[in-house]
């Protein structure tokens, strides 16, 4: 494992109680778009993190928590500038969970189920639930939202149902005493929808929704300790881990597999692969895929997790996601992390591979999510 940085003083309570500090001083809520006719303070360097800006352009350092936290609103607004915003109460309904078929696998029982994510839509699932050893009792276990690759069997890939076992993760983790649920993305898997046609301007929008309510089941589950969920994704599940993250704070550790970098380095800047109905089209109908117009990007995104922990896969090798813009992502991101004596947090793996997850960082992952969840 390839730490970021080490930090000599990490306190988990502190990195919790500062946390809890951004979320609450946030200046907007993160389903709240932009009125019509206001406006976002423009940040044209998406790399230089610690500066603010007020709605006239005037720019100050940041210099604390509290200065993060007004850029960390300004990013999530400047987020839903593209994806759409995010999604009000009046979707959140009740979950009404079902299970459709249970299977006893070796160490853990895995169930199908479906539950209501919104009215009139309900979102297939796996749910892996680790058996209960001899005299263990009634045992609160940690969780996991275990989210699939670009893949058309879906959810059935992390539940262990496909033909790459290095994507297995839903289930090794079930194994480690782990309670995992892996949902489909929209068009993935069983699950067939026109999400335009439901109000969202962007899968990504719908699939972070759809993603929070699975967070919702978990936190309902008797075996379940609600205050130890995490999120893991490889490709489309890591970015789509990432983008779940910032809107949900009940997750309290993410690893991202092969799945950003800065879009400088995305194909040499050309940012069509975001813009297909799969993801944001607003980056081609309204920024026209110019990188100067859009007004995010991810160092701003995976600085704006901190101070909770996140982890990388990124090899050395991958065709989509150059590496060395995921160091300029996590360069960027390590001062933000330092605001918050959270360094050891910030930690990645460059295996010498291609856009995979090789066993060897998939077990430095399980051991950053142990040290973290258990």
């Amino acid at each position: 494992m390839t730490p970021i940085r080490r930090s000599r003083r990490n306190p988990a309570s502190l990195a919790l109680g500062l946390f809890l500090i951004l979320t609450a001083i946030v200046p907007r809520s993160p389903g709240q778009e932009p009125q019509a006719g206001e406006e976002l303070p423009a940040y044209p360097d998406h790399v230089r993190l610690l500066v603010v800006r007020d709605a006239s352009g005037a720019e100050r350092p940041v210099e604390s928590v509290a200065d993060w936290a007004v850029r960390r609103g300004h990013v999530l607004g400047h987020l839903q500038e593209v994806m759409g915003p995010f999604p009000g109460p009046e979707r959140r309904v009740d979950l009404d969970w079902k299970i459709r078929s249970s299977h006893k696998e070796k160490g853990y029982t895995r169930h199908k189920i479906d539950f209501q994510s919104e009215p009139g839509d309900r979102v297939p699932a796996w749910l892996l639930i680790p058996d209960s050893r001899a005299g263990e009792g009634a045992v609160k276990r940690p969780a996991m939202l275990c989210l699939h690759q670009t893949v058309a069997i879906g959810k059935d890939e992390p539940a262990g149902l496909g033909q790459n076992p290095n994507l297995d993760y839903g289930r090794e983790l079930a194994e480690r005493g782990y309670v995992t649920i892996a949902p489909d993305y929209p068009n993935f898997g069983e699950y067939q929808r026109d999400v335009y046609a439901m109000g969202y301007a962007s899968a990504s929008m719908k699939a972070i929704w759809n993603n929070t309510r699975a967070v919702d089941l978990l936190v309902s589950l008797p075996e379940v300790d609600p205050g130890r969920i995490g999120v893991i994704g490889h490709s489309l599940g890591g970015h789509n881990a990432i983008f779940t993250a910032l809107f949900e704070p009940r997750i309290k550790a993410v690893v991202s597999s092969s799945s950003f970098n800065a879009f400088p380095y995305y194909y040499k800047g050309d940012i069509a692969g975001w813009s297909h109905k799969g993801y944001m089209p607003r980056l081609r109908d309204r920024y026209h895929l110019d990188l100067k117009q859009v007004p995010f990007d991810f160092p701003e995104l995976i600085a704006a997790l901190a101070p909770r922990p996140f982890f990388t896969n990124s090899p050395l090798h991958d065709d989509n996601f150059e590496v060395e813009g995921v160091r300029v992502c996590l360069t960027a991101a390590r001062p933000v992390y330092r605001l918050f004596h959270a360094e050891d947090d910030l930690q990645a793996v460059h295996p010498d591979a291609e856009h995979s997850f090789p066993p060897t960082a998939r077990k430095a992952a399980y051991e950053f999510l142990d040290r973290r969840l258990k």
